[in-house]
């Protein structure tokens, strides 16, 4: 039996009863999902009529146009984060403390502010402002939830493609600085890329958590997939009743596919990053490897019996050596 430093491996009796543990916590659980269905089933959540609401042209149409909305948030906070996230990595890394120091402190005070309190504060000041901010000014609830996300997560996105850089052996760096390479030229062509592949699981794990943080629009009112919902859900009356759990469901749902949607492409991303790296594919990997062969004066490959049945070879006299 393997022990381990951390902890005692457990004896008959132990395992027993950790059994016996396990199966009566999942009973537990089971019976409480059980109860809770039951509940709404018999208040009537799970009718018919409450889901035949997703047959309406209306309701497909606010869902389509609030899944749109989240995705395009998404996407310009993901690209603008990612930006200001590598500015203030290199700017965090700088040997000049003012720099370092300005960036430091950015990082520190918006991954310290709740993300709902920075969104609200940007969505008071473009209300207060309207008339002198243009465009920005007719859509601030867009732009102040784009804002809010792209500053927290570029701060939680710095610090993740810092600890990439800080792990890239030294080695690397003073053999770079030998072959007469600048601090730019380092940064860029060295420590940078081999962050990013090495961090890429954390990297698209924080985007995912960007994707989940654009329900927090509807907070100042912005018409994303949560706020489609929480809209829907109060406007519509079934059986005298509002179908809330229906909608929770099905933007759940949602919500759940898209998060597993980035992630795949992540997963795929990290494979094909992998595969370029090694220049060997799956399928070559798992081919068997051969044994190169001995090729005679006339170029053509020799088998292990060379030269007569009992591989040897006729001397002078023509017998087989």
């Amino acid at each position: 039996m393997s022990s381990s430093v951390l902890y005692d491996a457990p004896g008959p009796k132990a395992r027993v009863r950790n059994r016996i543990y396990s199966v009566a916590g999942s009973l537990l659980i089971l019976a409480l999902i059980g109860f809770a269905v039951f509940q709404l089933a018999d208040r009537g959540h799970f009718a018919p009529e409450m889901w035949n609401i997703f047959n309406y042209a209306g309701v497909r149409t606010s869902l389509r146009d609030g899944i749109l909305s989240t995705l395009q948030v998404f996407a310009v906070a993901a690209v603008l984060s990612l930006v200001l996230g590598v500015l203030l990595a290199v700017a965090r890394l700088s040997e000049h403390r003012a720099v370092s120091a300005l960036a430091t402190g950015f990082i520190e005070l918006f991954r310290a502010v709740p993300l709902l309190i920075t969104i609200y504060a940007m969505w008071v000041l473009f209300l207060t402002y309207k008339e002198n901010l243009g465009f920005i000014g007719e859509s601030s609830a867009y732009w102040a939830l784009v804002i809010g996300l792209t500053v927290y997560n570029a701060c939680v996105q710095a610090e993740v493609l810092r600890a990439g850089v800080n792990a890239v052996p030294k080695g690397q760096v003073e053999a770079a600085y030998a072959l007469g390479l600048r601090k730019s030229q380092v940064m860029t062509m060295l420590l940078l890329p081999q962050a990013v592949r090495s961090m890429l699981p954390t990297i698209i794990s924080q985007l995912v958590v960007t994707l989940k943080d654009t329900s927090l629009g509807y907070i100042i009112t912005y018409a994303e997939l949560l706020y489609a919902a929480r809209m829907m859900a109060n406007n519509i009356i079934v059986n005298d009743d509002n179908p809330y759990v229906p909608v929770v469901i099905v933007v759940g749902a949602v919500y759940v596919a898209m998060c597993l949607a980035l992630s795949s492409l992540a997963t795929w991303i990290e494979k094909r990053g992998r595969r370029a790296k090694t220049g060997i594919t799956p399928a070559a990997a798992a081919e068997p490897l051969e044994a190169p062969g001995v090729l005679d004066a006339g170029g053509g490959p020799l088998g292990p019996h060379v030269g007569g049945e009992a591989g040897g070879t006729e001397g002078p006299d023509g017998k087989k050596n």
